[in-house]
């Protein structure tokens, strides 16, 4: 099977969902970051489906996640860091910390960085 075949094509794309949740972790791999690209806006409705098949691996995932993290995408970080507030990864948690103690001009107009002091002060936001 193609696993790129299982990337939603579009934020209705419900089909795919089901034969994703059966891959493994290394089945999911090489489509990683194309499935991040749907955690964009989590108002769509296909995201929070490939958020559920993530979430387990979020400390596996933690490279691309910060990678997400220094782009200059604040609502794509917003919902990145929502996505990722329990994380135990101390490169991850240290990621955090910058965007609370010394944020970005788009990591301030979306509030990223609220959201940052709230994960390392265990509060929900």
């Amino acid at each position: 099977m193609d696993v790129r075949k299982l990337i939603p094509r579009h934020k209705h794309d419900h089909e795919v969902i089901k034969d994703l949740q059966k891959l493994s972790f290394e089945e999911l791999r090489p489509v990683i970051p194309d499935l991040l690209v749907w955690l964009q806006d989590m108002n769509w409705p296909v995201a929070s489906s490939v958020a559920d098949i993530l979430r387990p691996y979020i400390d596996r995932i933690t490279p691309q996640l910060i990678e997400i993290l220094r782009t200059d995408d604040g609502m794509w970080k917003f919902w990145i860091l929502n996505f990722a507030k329990n994380t135990t990864d101390p490169l991850l948690l240290r990621e955090i910390e910058r965007i609370a103690k010394f944020p970005t001009r788009d990591e301030i107009e979306d509030e990223v960085n609220l959201v940052a002091i709230s994960i390392l002060n265990g509060e929900d936001w």
